[in-house]
């Protein structure tokens, strides 16, 4: 069965969900040409600029080890972003992030809107409680009208004897720029040495992404750096806004896992940078992007 058809798609998010989580609405949020890069324009030529980023959170730790959500919400909002792609997003997981819910309370600090796509969701700890939730997140200041949690390939990290098996967590959100509609994915690839698991989530991600038309943006934490072999097929339909620096570990960081990559055919990319932080274990990617209506 394509991994596709087993995704679940939410038309309208208004509410919050289980799966995918909620959707904030601060009257500020609405729109974000304010906040677009200085000199975008939106002409013949022009394109729509586009403010985008990726930050691993580390679930609210630095890379200190203490968990501090008001040192990264500066760090995020320090960003200016207008899409904002999270990794290792706690949802009342545990003792470590304080049982809290981190993407939606970042939404809130930021007055952004929120889509939580968990890869673990166990039961609570207590009966009538939150699940304990795990995975990515895109905040956005444009309105999000839909939402997907997707399926790869996955090593589990919940099970003492995994096998790579289908799993959620390839988050993907439409949001719409200036009324173009614009798809962006946020991931995390497989961690461990052996890159067998990342080719088959390579081969997942392109398949996923095929299906849609538009502009296309993906952020994640690929955990190989851009030369890497199995990232080599990501590179036929996408961009690799290459900030020019490392992000991991963010103290004195020696590679690159963290990527902003854009469609070829559809988006540009003006600047792409990596700002110095130690509020998680790796830096952000921050990329300034013309989008193309045609």
């Amino acid at each position: 069965m394509s991994l596709r058809r087993r995704s679940s798609r939410v038309p309208q998010l208004l509410l919050a969900a289980s799966l995918l989580g909620a959707l904030l609405a601060p009257p500020a949020a609405a729109t974000s040409a304010r906040h677009s890069p200085p000199g975008g324009t939106d002409g013949a030529g022009g394109g729509l600029p586009l403010r985008v980023a990726t930050y691993n959170i580390h679930a609210g730790a630095g890379m200190d080890g203490v968990f501090d959500l008001d040192r990264q919400t500066a760090e995020l909002r320090s960003l200016n972003a207008d899409v904002i792609g999270l990794q290792e997003v706690d949802r009342h997981w545990g003792s470590r992030s304080e049982w809290r819910d981190l993407a939606g309370e970042l939404a809130r600090r930021l007055r952004m809107y929120v889509s939580f796509a968990p890869i673990y969701s166990l039961d609570p700890a207590e009966p009538g409680g939150p699940r304990a939730e795990y995975g990515v997140a895109v905040l956005s200041r444009h309105r999000i009208v839909s939402a997907e949690n997707h399926e790869i390939t996955r090593l589990s990290t919940q099970d003492p004897n995994p096998v790579p098996a289908p799993a959620p967590g390839f988050g993907e959100v439409v949001v719409r720029v200036r009324g173009l509609p614009v798809h962006v994915y946020v991931t995390h690839l497989d961690y461990r040495p052996d890159p067998a698991v990342r080719v088959t989530q390579v081969a997942d991600t392109r398949r996923i992404m095929a299906e849609d038309r538009g502009p296309k943006i993906l952020l994640g934490d690929l955990n190989a750096e851009p030369a890497a072999p199995e990232l080599a097929p990501l590179w036929r339909e996408l961009t690799d806004a290459d900030p020019g620096a490392p992000t991991f570990p963010a103290q004195d960081p020696v590679k690159r896992i963290d990527f902003v990559t854009v469609s070829k055919d559809r988006a540009g990319v003006r600047r792409a940078w990596v700002p110095e932080s130690l509020a998680s274990d790796h830096r952000a990617v921050v990329a300034d992007l013309l989008l193309r209506r045609r």
